[in-house]
């Protein structure tokens, strides 16, 4: 097949699925010519290239990546026929508006399947995916491989990509001790969903190419654990597929794309935060959930916080400091930090918007509705170092870090800083314990 003979196309992604579906679907396929990927949510992404060495025999020379608001220029530079849409967290508006942009400039737009894009493991495979950034993935992923490997298997996490560093050399990465997080150079949002994994004995793995990095795992674990990131669908078939749902957002699980998908898949669905959450809206959000998906379990849990030394914030002008992903395209008003500066009486939260400068500020242009929360934001060296400046120029007595990992230890906080965790703890019956001992009897 000739270069005219192939249909042109373009992946819109954020790096990461869109990385994704081009290496299922599209690589060493002769029917499509992908001339190019665009880049939003992460910063630094455009300009680079997807390298061939990744890309394979059809792209000696890579694939380049542009910003997405120069969508319609490339659509008629490349005289464009197809359109794949490949990112996560966004509203179905949010989607159609991409789509109707691409329509109006000519090209097919374009959704690809969970099913096709999924790896099949030599393993059994549980998934932890969630209906929005934030839901509570991180601590149940935690506690499905702590059940797991008291159930006597040995587990290998596998986690949604992050990456944003060199692409050929983040191909695949296994991190199993934290020495691990410096040899591949991670940001504070990688590192704030690999250490916890790290602590607690299991072995994570992350990267670009899943069918390598799978192949790695394998060899590592008796059962493969899909940790998801935003509320992405899994990259690998899982046997199990568990959905986290926030009742602090009810109603954005079907309105927010692939929500309502990853719904419709699950085996099981966690309605998190339930401590945190009015009634009205755990009752409601239970009512969508059977609107799309009538079979599926439903574990009631929250994530208790505890915070040391807290009481020594009573009365206390604080700074707290969230989850970056969390408050930014996640798009949650409060998180751990502002829940333990709550309830252990601190007498104000300091805004420290008037004190950012460089990547701070730019974070807070592009998402203006953070408000008086510090985003961990780390991307770049640069934005570590801003975030640190900010974090040392507001007035406060304390700092409050809600981040799943010792911020402390990445930047120096020259305040009093208190660390809020946070587990999963189900509350009734069915629980993880239930749903694992029955997965456990039915892969044997």
């Amino acid at each position: 097949m000739t270069n005219a003979q192939r249909i042109t196309t373009i992946i819109v992604g954020a790096a990461g699925r869109d990385f994704h579906n081009f290496n299922m679907i599209y690589r060493g396929n002769e029917a499509y010519d992908v001339v190019a990927f665009t880049a939003a949510q992460i910063p630094n992404i455009a300009g680079r290239k997807y390298p061939a060495s990744l890309a394979g025999s059809l792209y000696p020379s890579g694939i380049p990546i542009f910003e997405e608001r120069d969508l319609e220029k490339l659509i008629a530079k490349f005289n464009v026929e197809e359109v794949v849409f490949s990112y996560s967290d966004v509203t179905y508006n949010h989607v159609m508006s991409i789509g109707s942009r691409v329509t109006a400039a000519g090209a097919h737009f374009k959704l690809l399947s969970a099913a096709q894009t999924m790896i099949k493991s030599t393993k059994p495979v549980v998934s932890v995916c969630a209906v929005r950034t934030g839901s509570g993935k991180s601590q149940t992923t935690r506690r499905v491989s702590a059940i797991l490997q008291n159930l006597g298997y040995s587990v290998a996490a596998v986690r949604h990509p992050m990456p944003y560093g060199d692409l050929e050399k983040q191909k695949v990465q296994r991190y199993a001790t934290l020495g691990d997080l410096k040899k591949h150079k991670c940001t504070i949002e990688e590192m704030e969903e690999y250490e916890p994994h790290i602590v607690s004995g299991t072995i994570i793995y992350a990267g670009v190419d899943y069918a390598a990095i799978l192949e790695q795992a394998e060899k590592d674990a008796d059962v493969i654990i899909w940790d998801g990131g935003n509320n992405d669908l899994p990259f690998y078939a899982p046997d199990l597929h568990i959905v986290v749902a926030d009742p602090l957002r009810t109603g954005d699980e079907l309105k927010y794309f692939p929500s309502e998908a990853n719904l419709r898949l699950a085996d099981v669905v966690i309605i998190n935060k339930i401590d945190s959450a009015l009634p009205d809206n755990v009752t409601k959000l239970r009512a969508n959930i059977r609107s799309v998906n009538t079979t599926a379990k439903i574990i009631d849990a929250a994530s208790p916080i505890a915070l040391e030394a807290s009481h020594t914030i009573a009365g206390k002008r604080v700074l707290v400091i969230e989850d970056g992903p969390t408050l930014t395209h996640g798009e949650m008003k409060f998180g751990a930090g502002t829940v333990a500066a709550l309830k252990f009486g601190a007498g104000e939260i300091v805004d420290p918007r008037p004190y950012v400068s460089g990547e701070m500020k730019k974070t807070y242009e592009t998402y203006p509705k953070i408000g008086v929360l510090l985003p961990a934001m780390g991307y770049s060296n640069k934005q570590i170092k801003d975030l640190e400046a900010t974090v040392n120029r507001v007035p406060c007595d304390v700092v409050i870090i809600g981040t799943p990992i010792d911020l402390s230890r990445i930047i120096k906080i020259t305040k009093p800083a208190l660390r809020v965790t946070y587990d999963l703890q189900e509350i009734g019956q069915p629980d993880l314990l239930a749903v694992l001992s029955d997965f456990a009897r039915k892969i044997h």
